[in-house]
């Protein structure tokens, strides 16, 4: 089973704080997320956030340790499929 998570509180929290993602990445000292396109697609679920960005974009943010999973590892909520 593949988890999907649901960024929309960090989405928010970057709005808050900068505005834009092009305002956060500079930043940011972790070179995995030195372009817009790139936190783009780590927000988009296309690829993973690894600890180390983790850490980075928590420090940039001002979100403490304890809600780290608040805002990194907040599984989507998928509604059921059933087959024909």
């Amino acid at each position: 089973m593949i988890v999907e998570f649901d960024y929309s509180k960090l989405r928010g929290r970057i709005r808050e704080k900068f505005a834009s993602y092009k305002n956060l990445i500079p930043n940011l000292s972790c070179s995995t997320l030195d372009t817009e396109s790139k936190l783009s697609k780590k927000l988009n679920g296309h690829s993973t956030f690894d600890s180390k960005e983790i850490i980075d974009m928590a420090k940039a943010l001002g979100i403490p340790n304890d809600e780290l999973d608040e805002y990194f590892f907040n599984a989507k909520v998928r509604k059921n499929e059933r087959s024909a």
